[in-house]
């Protein structure tokens, strides 16, 4: 699959990061870090650039407290995003910003929107979309960018509010190739927030084709992938009966009173047992193979801790499972206070948080020359985190 990569992130002035820089971002990345030290809050920013997409600026820093809860302590703005990306394994970098403040008003307003990129290593970068309190221009002749003697072409466009993000409208039109691309990107992006209680529950009859956040519609995806990709689904079984010992299928049956439930078989028992009597540990399992193995992938999933209801035994293969689906052309971002998860995970995957003066720092575990030699020594990465040797984000800690 064709699918967008994120390769740097910058955040200005978002909570806990009053200045945070990530570069040669690969398609598997996993947080480290202490209680506090801001990994939640790394994956708050995607939430929020999602929020802001769907509604609108105003909306997302409504629903965080509004901006003076957002921006970083003791600065007045403005909240700066920027990310970098390839819409394609051979797509050029494109670079999208965005930058939020207040207007004379005390009003949240898209101060700055900007995305741009440049075809090969020399000449001027094209500003596809330029956008500032509302209004702005943008290129209506991308497909000439980088013939020679191309010249930009641009159309000026007002948008009805200063806090809707342009991309959010300009995006639904296929001349605006890149733009609309990132806007697939953060639509398609699944910051998981998952509950084994809503996975439990049963739903009414219907139907729903992606595993949402929280993972209360866990018997209408199963069922969907039963009926409509029984391959896939089957794979996951398969997986099922590998990582969970005694699960021999699962199916999504309709009830009476026409909700749909999951039943699980154990291979020792002539009867199924109905989700909620089944192990946390099996559900989150399930749940992740279903999100996992969706037949339209995510771009960009996050995962916060996946380790919680796992046994120690599974979190290495799950790690595996995680890669694989970057294999298949995804990106993951994940936070774990697990070793053995880490045990899973390549040095070069690996980013820890730490706190300096109440704001966020982040290292790159490959950068430091003793970890990178201890691991070619045949040191596990999860083992030397317990030991201390990713100073200031103990799993402990």
């Amino acid at each position: 699959m064709k699918t967008v990569h994120i390769e740097s992130l910058r955040l200005k002035n978002y909570k806990v990061f009053k200045d945070l820089k990530l570069n040669s971002l690969p398609s598997m990345v996993v947080f480290l870090g202490a209680n506090g030290s801001g990994k939640s809050t790394l994956f708050d920013a995607f939430g929020f650039l999602h929020d802001s997409l769907v509604d609108n600026v105003r909306a997302a820093l409504t629903k965080r407290g509004g901006f003076k809860e957002v921006i970083s302590r003791g600065e007045k703005g403005p909240i700066e995003f920027e990310i970098k990306f390839r819409p394609g394994p051979s797509e050029p970098l494109v670079t999208y910003e965005l930058h939020i403040d207040l207007d004379e008003k005390g009003l949240p307003i898209v101060s700055k929107e900007l995305l741009k990129y440049r075809r090969g290593q020399y000449g001027k970068p094209w500003h596809f979309l330029d956008f500032s309190r509302g209004s702005g221009t943008a290129i209506i002749n991308e497909n000439e960018y980088g013939q020679t003697g191309a010249e930009e072409k641009r159309e000026e466009q007002k948008l009805d509010s200063p806090d809707i993000l342009a991309i959010k409208g300009l995006g639904q039109f296929q001349k605006f190739k890149q733009v609309a691309a990132f806007r697939r990107l953060i639509e398609g992006w699944h910051v998981s927030d998952f509950h084994i209680h809503a996975a439990r529950s049963s739903q009414d009859a219907g139907y729903a084709e992606h595993l949402s956040p929280t993972g209360e519609n866990l018997p209408l995806v199963s069922q969907f992938l039963y009926e409509h990709y029984p391959e896939k689904f089957h794979g996951i079984l398969r997986k099922m009966e590998q990582r969970v010992p005694g699960v021999k299928s699962v199916e999504a049956t309709e009830t009476e009173d026409g909700r749909i439930v999951l039943r699980f078989q154990d291979g020792s028992f002539k009867d199924p047992f109905v989700a909620r009597y089944v192990s946390d540990g099996t559900i989150k399992m399930f749940a992740y193979l279903v999100l996992l193995n969706d037949p339209k992938p995510h771009p960009l999933l996050c995962i916060e801790e996946p380790e919680n209801q796992l046994h120690p035994e599974l979190l290495y293969e799950l790690a595996e499972e995680f890669r694989s689906y970057t294999e298949e052309g995804g990106q993951v971002f994940i936070s774990t206070h697990s070793p053995d998860f880490v045990n899973g995970v390549q040095l070069q995957e690996l980013f820890w948080l730490t706190k300096e003066e109440g704001f966020s720092q982040v290292s790159r575990a490959s950068d430091n020359d003793l970890l990178r030699n201890l691991v070619r020594e045949g040191d596990l990465p999860g083992y030397l985190w317990k030991q201390g040797f990713f100073h200031g984000a103990g799993p402990s800690l």
